[in-house]
């Protein structure tokens, strides 16, 4: 995903990955982690823009949405290797096979859109039709793997143009913004969950003009960068969350979910009430490596104690837990792409 730094650490998030997009996944916008890394040459994603961007128990075999069963490159049973963003050179003519690694490939996850871009800020976005068609490929006809996702690069309450420090217009930032990720989706979108993609900074201004996508200043205007006011209070940034959360729900049967990491929520929205979402699924991107040599088992690199670290008073026991960006973006460029772990297990 696109990728939160500074503040917000080594950030993979769908912003800087780039994912693919708005005018249907063969045009999943994405803004992850990936944004730091270098797209491998293999596969070209379309730039519209320019981009700036604790062990669980292991389960059986998913029965969930026609998950049969894994290669020998995903494991434990139930568990899928995926990318997100950038184009990454995905192998195979069907079923398709996760690049380097090996194992099937299980899914991509693809910007919806950007916040800045909605705005006419020029904010970059991403697309990569041909890792989208790949992943639909081997779900819908192998049924191997989750499908196309997708993720909207959330803008905080402090460049919407109607800011007034409440909560409730808070969530109305979060409503509207909802509502544009839902008419961006496209139909390839399959997978249940619609991410927002919550980091820092906002890496600007190729990708976004305000640094913090205004989750801790007030911005003069969305497009300026120049901050008129420090400081927001952690419930009315939460606002935008429930917004977005809830207009979702009520317009679509898909579920909310956020991208993030520890250090980034933390600078968000603190350690108290605000900060806890226990009924939001979660994809988080701590724990990074540069390294494709261990991948994962399950939340946690094969021989190394490097492990998921979920977000938000949530841990990878939750069933809420479902994707791990554990390699790419965000500081921890493999020099190919955006590596993610998906449960298909629990997938909703």
């Amino acid at each position: 995903m696109t990728g939160a730094r500074g503040s917000g650490s080594p950030g993979p998030g769908p912003a800087r990955s780039r994912l693919v997009g708005a005018a249907g996944l063969a045009a999943l916008v994405v803004p992850l982690a990936a944004a730091a890394c270098t797209p491998a040459t293999s596969g070209t994603a379309t730039v519209t823009t320019p981009a700036a961007h604790g062990h669980a128990h292991v389960r059986g075999t998913a029965q969930a949405r026609g998950i049969r069963g894994v290669a020998a490159g995903d494991s434990p049973p139930g568990f899928w290797h995926g990318t997100d963003s950038f184009t990454m050179p995905v192998t195979g003519t069907g079923p398709y096979k996760e690049p380097v690694i090996g194992g099937n490939y299980g899914g991509y996850t693809g910007m919806a859109g950007n916040w800045a871009h909605w705005q006419g800020c020029q904010g970059g976005l991403v697309r990569s039709p041909k890792n989208a068609g790949q992943a639909s490929a081997n779900f819908t006809t192998y049924r191997k793997g989750v499908g196309v996702g997708a993720y909207w690069f959330m803008a905080g309450p402090g460049v919407d143009p109607n800011y007034n420090a409440t909560v409730t217009e808070a969530r109305h930032w979060g409503q509207r913004q909802a509502a544009r990720a839902l008419a961006d989706l496209g139909s390839a979108v399959k997978y249940p969950v619609v991410w927002m993609d919550v980091e820092l900074p906002g890496n600007a201004p190729d990708f976004t003009p305000a640094p913090d996508n205004g989750w801790n200043n007030v911005y003069t205007s969305p497009c300026s960068g120049l901050i008129a006011t420090q400081h927001i209070t952690p419930r009315v940034d939460r606002g935008v969350i429930d917004g977005f959360a809830s207009y979702l729900t009520a317009h679509s049967k898909d579920k909310p979910g956020v991208y993030s990491a520890p250090p980034a929520w933390t600078a968000i929205f603190g350690t108290g009430s605000a900060s806890k979402i226990p009924g939001l699924y979660e994809w988080t991107y701590t724990q990074n490596t540069s390294s494709l040599t261990r991948h994962p088992s399950a939340w946690c690199l094969r021989g190394r104690s490097v492990c998921a670290h979920f977000f938000g008073g949530q841990h990878s026991s939750d069933k809420t837990a479902l994707m791990w960006q554990w390699s790419g973006g965000g500081g921890t460029s493999n020099g190919i792409g955006d590596f993610d772990l998906i449960d298909g297990t629990r997938t909703p």
